[in-house]
């Protein structure tokens, strides 16, 4: 089982940003790869505490992870959901580091003088619309997706303003003395390259607009607004820099019969009085398909049939919700003679007197069973 973000970092769930940002900082540098040379494990707990921050430190992506733990990033790959690398970790949170390490947050040796910038794409995003259907089983969407990648015959040379460092170090005089500063290389962006060589469709960086499919695996129970991402399937980065990401957000569309209410299902089934007089069956419709209800003789319009398991899986992986399915006896609003003189003969008929028994809950009652 996948390890609790709050626990990586040592810290509760309420804690504020500054002590979020603290807590990391302080697991950052105690396993920084520069302090820790060749250990593994130290690297491996450096790139858990840079996740577990990439999601805590987002109050949406943290108000996600509250709500549906490490399933809320299922299939997204990259940040929050595993699989960073140390390219990501610096030029995300390299700041956090301060001058720990050369200034540069880089981990090119420890005390050295830092390491190149890592340019990194920009992100994409699309919006993906699923059926009930969808969300209840999960589903893999093909998506046509225009990203900028490296044109083919595009080269590049070393930068000649920062000598591919992709940083300028600026020295200032100051009443407190001489102070260095290092910024990304204003020619190169920090990427420490420039063009060399491009094709006439390139544009100024080298990259051309390429049409791709991208598989998106979407699991099952997802919610509307949820985003995913597939990482690296973003527009490209020039030079030696690193794919941004494909921002996926979640559209689901209402279903004719079904309504949704967190993992559960409502479904209104109407009766007319024959049915619910004498009992009967009827058909009706659940996100795997159709199945045969049964209606007990003298059901009340109100009451609530709980179909369990039924409803939509919990993307913590708690199970399923239920489908709550809403039974409405329908009163016919015009009759003929015959239909009339029968139900004024039945005025008087003790058997058509309302005698609501201890079992029969009221509205009340049943609003509160249905949120219990």
């Amino acid at each position: 089982m996948k390890e609790d973000y709050y626990d990586i970092l040592g810290i509760s769930k309420g804690a504020s940003d500054a002590e979020i940002k603290k807590a990391y900082r302080k697991m950052a540098l105690k396993h920084h790869p520069d302090k820790n040379p060749d250990d593994k494990e130290a690297e491996e707990k450096f790139k858990k505490a840079a996740e577990a921050y990439e999601v805590l430190s987002n109050a949406d992506k943290k108000a996600r992870y509250d709500q549906f733990g490490h399933q809320a990033f299922e299939g997204n790959g990259g940040f929050g959901g595993g699989g960073m690398n140390m390219d990501d970790i610096f030029s995300q949170f390299g700041d956090i580091f301060g001058g720990a390490f050369g200034g540069g947050g880089g981990f090119s040796g420890f005390g050295g003088g830092g390491r190149q910038r890592v340019v990194k794409g920009s992100n994409l995003r699309i919006r993906v619309t699923l059926s009930l259907e969808d969300v209840a089983n999960g589903v893999e969407k093909k998506i046509k997706v225009k990203r900028k990648v490296q044109a083919p015959g595009t080269t590049y040379k070393t930068c000649s303003t920062c000598n591919g460092s992709g940083q300028v170090t600026r020295v200032t005089n100051t009443i407190l003395g001489r102070m260095q500063t290092a910024t990304a290389c204003p020619t190169c962006g920090g990427a420490g390259q420039s063009i060399d060589k491009k094709p006439s469709d390139a544009d100024a960086n080298g990259l051309k607009v390429s049409e791709e499919t991208v598989a998106v695996k979407i699991p099952a129970g997802v919610v509307d607004g949820m985003q995913l991402k597939v990482t690296g399937k973003g527009n490209d980065a020039p030079g030696n820099g690193i794919a941004g990401d494909l921002l996926v957000a979640i559209q689901e569309e209402d279903h004719p019969t079904l309504k949704r209410e967190g993992d559960n299902l409502h479904y209104d089934m109407y009766v007319s009085i024959p049915d619910a007089v004498l009992g009967n069956s009827k058909e009706i419709d659940t996100v795997t398909g159709k199945v045969r209800i049964k209606i007990e003789p003298g059901v009340q319009s109100g009451k609530i049939l709980r179909l369990r398991g039924k409803g939509i899986p919990s993307i913590n992986g708690y199970g399923k919700g239920d489908l709550l399915v809403h039974v409405n006896v329908w009163t016919p609003k015009t009759l003929n003679k015959k239909q009339k003189a029968f139900f004024e003969s039945m005025k008087e008929d003790e058997h058509f007197e309302p005698k609501p028994e201890s079992s029969d809950k009221s509205f009340f009652e049943k609003v509160k069973d249905m949120f219990s």
